[in-house]
């Protein structure tokens, strides 16, 4: 099991990244804004539900 956990860490980007690059594009539609809140993933995701 803890090899597949860690592939599967090191095979992409994560759930939470995604999820932030996202949102990051539907409201700024910028590619630095998305990758740097890809960086912060689940701080930005959180920071967004809490100030929509």
């Amino acid at each position: 099991m803890d090899s597949y956990k860690k592939t599967t860490i090191k095979s992409g980007i994560t759930f939470g990244s995604c999820l932030a690059i996202t949102i990051s594009w539907s409201l700024n539609q910028s590619v630095l804004w998305a990758i740097i809140h890809g960086l912060f993933s689940w701080l930005y995701v959180i920071y967004y539900l809490l100030m929509k």
